[in-house]
Order: C-alpha cells, then structure tokens, then sequence
C-alpha cells in the first residue's frame, strides 16, 4: 500500500502503454500494483486485482489505441472491478482516447461513438477521466464527471527552443486546427498558416490552398494525431511547392496506420516528426526523423494535483 499525504493511492496499468506507466510510477514514486489480464478461449477478457483497493483512490492508465476495441473493454472491465472491490475513487489516465474522432453526425443516421465511450466510462464505475489532447474539446461536455484534458503543447514549446528553429511559421493542416496553431503561434511570436483542404472520403485529404505566406520559412505543421498521415503528407508537399524551408511536425498522438511510417520517414520532405508517448509505438513503427517526447512527466504531476486538490491550469499551456 502506498500513502500519499496520509492518502491510500494505488496505481494500475493495463495492456496498452506499460512503459509510459512505469515511467509516471517513476516520477511519482508509487510502485504500479500488480493485476493479472488474461483472456478465455473465446476471446473474452479477464481481470484479477491481487491487492485489496477498498478505500484507495485508485489510478489506471491505459491508451485506447490500437486494438481499440481490446483495450477498451479491458478497460471497462477493470473499472467494474475497482468498483466492485469498493474502491474510493477511480480515476482513468486515457492518454490516448479513442473513438475520439466520432465527435458528431457528419451524415444522418451516424452515431456520436465519443459520446457512448464517455457513457460507458461513467457508467463502469470512473468518478474521474484523465486525458491528453482531445481531439475536440466538446467531448469535455460528454462526461459529467470530471474530467481534465492536459496538453502537449508546452512539450512541443520547449522542443521549439531548445532546438533554436528560428524564423518558423505555425501551419494548422486544417480549419479545424487553427486555434491549436494560434496558441503556438502566440507563444513563438510568429505567425500561422492553414491548409485549405478537403476531405473526399475517410483518411483520404486533398489540398486545395496555402492561406499564409511560407517562402524561406520553417513551417511546424501542428496537429493532435497522426493516423495515415495522408494529410500531413499532403500539407507538406504543398508546403515545398510554395518555397518552405525546412518542415517539422508536431502531433500529441502517433497512431502511424497503414502507409504513415513510408510517408513520413521522408527525410527529403520532413526535418523531424515529433510525438508524444501517449501511444506506445513498436520498433516496426519507429524511423530515423522521428522524435518521442514523454508525457510522464505531465501526468505524474497532473496525479499529484488531484491528490492535493489543486488546480490543474498551470499544466496549461
């Protein structure tokens, strides 16, 4: 058992990002309690908490990534536990939610899949949702517990500095990022471009226009994922058409489906792409430009916050 300002805390991982969890159980000093995850012959899956929890505020960390929908229910499925187990508080550390895309019906008859992830949590037995750069950030308004969506924009700031990329514009890759970019824009001193593009069909962009001037610029292209990374690919060779200097990008979550490691090891057409551990990525998905910014750091004090009842905007950017 391990205390925290006279509190009983215990800190979970299950399957998806266990090396960012050791990370934050690191930087918190709380050893991660041991749990078993397994599955029948049918696929179903099984929890077992070898530790009592009954009166511990109760901490579990677990991605929704890829297989979205494993790691989901194994999720769900551990909160009942916890509850069951009387448990004082369940908070989910989500570093990466998923279905989050699904914000609203873009055609009739489509379902709002962020909103029933957001059900389910709640109705699991979660009194608290951790998270990391939302994809919108109405999906807040889909909980009506607590919920904190940390950014890793100040990560993405400090790599700006420290790596001295000078005479930089910020470059959202769509309308729908733009505000994202102006708060970076804001904190460099520079100006923003956005990319005109539309969307023919799923994971598949086009590029109709460059709004900004990026000759002789540095562009940092800045979004909250990467899926395919059709569309960054896309801004960027638009970008090289219309004179850009060098292109980093910045994105809170690597998804890296399909081709997007073959698109963006481009080092000819990409300086760096840079990321946060929010998803943990094999080797197969790793290449030479890439660069991985832990968020361990950021959550282990977003934790401490809610164990001291702070506010959590000084973590904002």
């Amino acid at each position: 058992m391990a205390l925290y300002h006279g509190e009983k805390i215990k800190l979970f991982s299950l399957s998806s990002n266990r090396t960012l969890a050791q990370e934050v159980s690191d930087k918190l000093g709380v050893p991660l309690t041991e749990c078993e995850v397994t599955k029948f012959a049918d696929g179903e899956t099984s929890v077992n908490i070898n530790e009592t929890v009954r009166g511990h505020k109760v901490f579990v960390i677990q991605s929704t990534s890829a297989p979205v929908n494993d790691n989901v229910m194994e999720l769900l499925i551990f909160i009942d536990a916890l509850k069951r187990a009387s448990a004082k508080e369940i908070n989910v550390v989500l570093p990466y939610y998923g279905y989050s895309r699904q914000d609203r019906k873009a055609k009739s008859r489509q379902p709002i899949s962020a909103k029933l992830i957001a059900d389910l949590l709640t109705v699991a037995g979660a009194t608290r949702v951790m998270c990391l750069d939302l994809h919108a950030a109405q999906i807040q308004g889909f909980f009506n517990i607590p919920i904190d969506n940390l950014m890793a924009m100040p990560l993405f700031y400090k790599y700006v500095l420290d790596n001295n990329i000078t005479n930089s514009i910020v470059v959202s890759p769509d309308h729908g990022g733009a505000n994202r970019a102006r708060k970076l824009a804001d904190a460099l001193h520079t100006d923003i471009a956005i990319i005109d593009k539309r969307r023919p069909r799923p994971n598949v962009s086009e590029v109709m226009n460059v709004i900004g001037e990026v000759e002789g610029k540095n562009c940092l292209i800045i979004d909250d994922l990467i899926d395919t990374a059709g569309t960054i690919r896309n801004a960027a060779v638009a970008l090289k058409e219309r004179g850009a200097k060098d292109i980093y990008v910045f994105a809170s979550h690597a998804i890296f489906s399909g081709e997007a490691v073959e698109r963006l090891s481009d080092e000819n057409l990409f300086k760096k792409i840079v990321v946060t551990n929010s998803i943990e990525l094999p080797e197969s998905k790793r290449f030479n430009n890439l660069e991985v910014l832990s968020i361990a750091e950021l959550i282990s004090s977003a934790i401490e916050k809610v164990l001291d009842d702070l506010a959590m905007s000084p973590l904002f950017f």
